[in-house]
Parts: C-alpha cells; structure tokens; sequence
C-alpha cells in the first residue's frame, strides 16, 4: 500500500539485528547530509550501560520501555537516519512513531546468513543479548516468524541484503525514498 509521505522528515531503518541496519544508516545520513542516529547506541548512552546488561538486569519489559521512550524522542528529529533494534516494531506506540518520521525501510536475510553474521559479531565488546533459550539459528527462526508481520506492517519498501554490499542496499533504500514509493 502506497502512503503519502509528503512532508517527510526522515528515514527509518527497521530490521532484524544483523541485518545491516547501522552500517547501511551511516552511509545514507553520509549521502543525504544528515545526521544517523542508532536506536539501541543512544539507549546505552543514556542508560550507561550496554544492553545485554539492561537485559540481565531489568528484563526484557523494562528494556522495552526505555526503547519506547528513546524511541519517541528520537522520532522528533528532523533530516534524521534512525536505524531501530531489530524488536523495536515490538509495540504498536513505536511502529506508529517511526510511520510517523516519513520513510521506513525494512532490510531482510535469510536466517543461515543473520547466523552468520551475529556469530561474527559475538567477538564484539557488547555483544547481543540472546533473546530465547533455543539457541542461534532456533532463535532467529522464531523471532523472525513472529516479527515478520510488524516489520511488513511498519515498512514502506523491504530491502534483501544478502549478496549485496551496504553500498548497494543504501543505494535501493534512496532510489525508493527519492521516487516516494513504495516497494515489497
């Protein structure tokens, strides 16, 4: 469904984690002169502590509402590439702030290559936290079922990014953007 994105004010970058959201926002703020923002970085920022920690301290529930808030404020901005944790389409209150900034791009891989690339990412200094008792590829499995409608219903174009370079996806994302379609 096309909708009107007349007064757009930015872009979003939604996602399951692994995906490229970070990397690929950072060359589209670069591209368009404006600033990037990362979700999940600015709430560590705030909160003075990493989000594996938030998770094994507060829970998920209390993470998520720290996310909403953070979530709220940053869709405020204008010429603004946010790129979102991968559950932040979780709660229909930021789904409907991130319709709200203008443009939302939602980049996909399949399950084998987001194993691949979030094992490489374990040798991060924060690591991700897992989310379920059932292991990597389990783990993304589920969550993907589960996330794929809120992710369907937030986004205005979906954007594979297996076999593409951060370059080319961030190309695709702003020919759609530019054009103001739409794209599945």
């Amino acid at each position: 469904m096309r909708r009107n994105l007349e007064g757009r004010r930015g872009l979003v970058l939604v996602g399951y984690r692994g995906t490229g959201k970070t990397t690929v926002g950072r060359i589209l703020a670069e591209r368009l002169s404006w600033k990037f923002i990362d979700a999940d970085q600015e709430l560590e920022t705030r909160e003075g502590r990493s989000i594996a920690t938030i998770f094994a301290d507060d829970g998920e529930p209390a993470f998520r509402d720290r996310e909403e808030q953070i979530i709220a404020n940053l869709c405020l901005r204008d010429e603004t590439v946010l790129a979102t944790g991968g559950g932040a389409v979780l709660r229909a209150t930021n789904r409907e702030a991130l319709r709200s900034v203008g443009f939302v791009a939602w980049l996909t891989a399949d399950a084998d290559t987001l194993v691949r690339r979030l094992t490489r990412d374990q040798s991060r200094p924060n690591p991700r936290p897992a989310l379920t008792a059932a292991g990597t590829l389990a783990e993304i499995g589920d969550v993907l079922t589960a996330r794929l409608p809120l992710y369907r219903e937030v986004s205005d174009l979906e954007v594979d990014t297996v076999g593409r370079t951060s370059h080319e996806v961030a190309q695709a994302v702003l020919r759609a953007w530019s054009s103001g379609g739409t794209s599945r």
